[in-house]
């Protein structure tokens, strides 16, 4: 449910970072007060909910699809590297939000950033197309990743996958242990705030929720999660922890 202003292209990923993706896997942490049994029902329930969705959604899958090559006439299907669990890579998958020349005029707005790290934000993008406005309000362009979750590389809830260079959340996830489970469609940050949470807090939700993984905490989140992508409550294009931003610039005009 996250939304990312950064593009990047298979291509564009060195090859030291896929062979990384092979060979650096570290071995997970034995989290305690989880259920074995339920991890292994957990994925099951993964396989089944995402298998039914492709099956019921692949319509509307389609025709968004569509809608988003008619635009220019260029793949509507983007990839990301992202970082799974051990710390592994895999590439996600959304629906294009961006004209195709995003990465060119990416540098000529990096002045303007309002995020911190690898990620760019910034209030009204304007390399964010009126559909992909469109498809980022309504987290449409996350559907894509039903197929990530089918494959195995995610889960319906947990943490949202990080980008494979921002170092500093991986390594705020990887001193709670959240990085020892399959990042989530949703999970419980995004009902906490979603792109408003700076990073040490959405680590530590991320940490709360690997360290206390149950049926229920899971279906609490999945709903919760339905009724913020209808309110689309936290959808900040300003970028990740645009909350304590505006707390800090309350602070300076106090």
């Amino acid at each position: 449910m996250e939304n990312l202003g950064y593009l990047l292209q298979d291509d564009d990923i060195p090859q030291a970072v896929k062979r990384r993706s092979v060979k650096e896997k570290s071995k997970s942490v034995q989290l305690e007060n989880v259920s074995k049994k339920y991890l292994f029902a957990k994925r099951a329930i993964d396989v089944i909910l995402s298998f039914c969705a492709v099956a019921v959604l692949s319509v509307p899958m389609l025709l968004i699809a569509l809608v988003v090559f008619l635009q220019d006439f260029h793949n509507p299907i983007f990839k990301q590297v992202r970082v799974t669990k051990d710390g592994r890579f895999f590439t996600m998958y959304k629906f294009r939000t961006m004209c195709v020349n995003a990465e060119q005029k990416l540098e000529e707005l990096r002045s303007q950033n309002e995020a911190d790290g690898p990620v760019f934000k910034m209030k009204k993008d304007p390399r964010v197309t009126p559909i992909g406005g469109f498809l980022r309000k309504t987290s449409l362009d996350e559907l894509p990743q039903l197929w990530n979750i089918l494959v195995g590389d995610m889960a319906v809830i947990g943490p949202r996958p990080a980008l494979y260079n921002q170092y500093d959340l991986i390594a705020a996830r990887d001193a709670v242990h959240a990085n020892d489970i399959r990042p989530g469609l949703t999970g419980l940050a995004q009902i906490n705030g979603r792109d408003e949470l700076p990073i040490d807090v959405k680590a530590r939700y991320d940490g709360e929720y690997a360290a206390d993984i149950t049926f229920l905490n899971d279906a609490k989140i999945f709903l919760h999660s339905i009724t913020y992508v209808f309110q689309r409550r936290g959808v900040v294009e300003g970028g990740t922890g645009t909350m304590q931003q505006a707390q800090n610039s309350q602070k300076k005009q106090k």
